[in-house]
């Protein structure tokens, strides 16, 4: 058996339904744009990202070590024997390493961010440009991008974390019932490699025909007016910045209805994944679906009371009316049932304003 064959199963993992969920659709559609994984050690990341390898059927698992260079990273040119025979002799890089496979980063977050962008950028375009001196070169690079990072080791600059399409926390503590199910797996893995793989080996192969024939159909799901409308409805009411988060939730929701053999992209199907596209773009973290009180459209947003009239949506300001003989300058509270958007501040006070004393001006310099 290869070293890669030898790899714990996809199919054998336990307690973590969303990261294979998100991992599946990265390998439908590379496109999207990456998956990133936000956890503790010793949390399997690294173990999903083989497993997945396992899955995909011309590719193999490249690890991008932390040290890379950008050379090292997307290839180089020869620029003398360019000069010299005219033609461009390129070196491959890890890029090229990892067409049709999976682009593994661990503790993505300390790589430095120039190679973090040129990740992406390849992720998304599904090509490699290198540039030398006037000479380039370029070729496809279609790979499964899964970074992984500790963020008790250090964030990653929000310009960068929202390029990653899809983004699984995981949580630092598991339920006892989940822990056991991990461990008993993980001992019968250990004790008899073999054996353990030959026993999953049906449910990985079935996984690979889904995900082949997925791929297959993923061309095949249109976009509708429906799907577009549910999509910007999700990524409105998370107040996500850009359109971004609009494109990925669309390749997301595509790719997860080719998985489950749909005819036509679902709400479904945009539901399973909008979570995964918005964990780390929201700003309204309150909100996590359309229709809520966020949403212009729900029961709850704020509107102007119609005995107000059309030009308003607010009450008039009563400051400047003193009736019942009220002392100038005390406050005067305007709140409405319901108005609190300044709840717990407290009401403004005046403050004394009184003349100074005699001041003298500083005596002029004479030149």
């Amino acid at each position: 058996m290869t070293a890669l064959s030898t790899q714990y199963p996809f199919t054998a993992l336990k307690g973590v339904p969303q990261l294979q969920n998100a991992l599946l659709l990265a390998a439908i559609d590379p496109l999207i744009g990456g998956v990133l994984i936000e956890g503790p050690r010793g949390a399997a990341k690294t173990t999903s990202a083989r497993a997945l390898a396992q899955l995909l059927p011309d590719g193999g698992f490249v690890n991008l070590p932390l040290g890379a260079s950008e050379e090292q990273l997307q290839g180089s040119l020869d620029i003398e024997a360019a000069l010299k025979q005219g033609n461009a002799c390129f070196k491959p890089g890890l890029l090229a390493r990892a067409h049709q496979g999976v682009l593994y980063v661990d503790e993505v977050n300390l790589l430095p961010d120039a190679l973090v962008d040129l990740l992406l950028d390849v992720s998304v375009s599904g090509v490699n440009r290198v540039e030398r001196d006037g000479i380039s070169h370029q070729h496809e690079a279609r790979f499964v991008l899964v970074g992984t990072m500790n963020p008790e080791e250090g964030e990653l600059r929000p310009q960068l974390l929202d390029r990653f399409g899809l983004l699984v926390r995981l949580n630092d503590m598991i339920d006892a019932p989940t822990r056991r199910e991990i461990v008993r797996a993980r001992l019968a893995f250990e004790a008899d490699a073999e054996a353990f793989i030959r026993a999953h080996a049906a449910d990985q192969t079935t996984l690979q025909d889904r995900i082949r024939q997925a791929r297959a159909r993923l061309e095949s799901l249109a976009f509708t007016d429906a799907v577009h409308d549910r999509v910007s409805e999700y990524c409105f009411a998370a107040g996500v910045e850009g359109v971004r988060a609009d494109l990925v939730m669309l390749r997301a929701a595509r790719a997860h209805a080719a998985l489950e053999g749909a005819s036509h992209i679902r709400d479904t199907d945009i539901d399973a994944v909008q979570a995964l596209v918005l964990a780390h773009r929201r700003r309204d973290r309150s909100s996590s679906s359309p229709g809520d009180a966020s949403s212009p459209d729900s029961p709850g947003a704020d509107r102007p009371d119609p005995q107000q009239g059309a030009g308003s949506s607010r009450s008039p300001d009563r400051s400047m009316e003193n009736p019942g003989g009220s002392q100038a300058g005390a406050p005067v509270h305007t709140d409405r049932p319901g108005d609190d958007q300044d709840w717990g501040a407290l009401p403004p006070e005046p403050t004394p304003i009184r003349a100074l004393a005699d001041v003298r001006p500083l005596p002029v310099k004479k030149p």
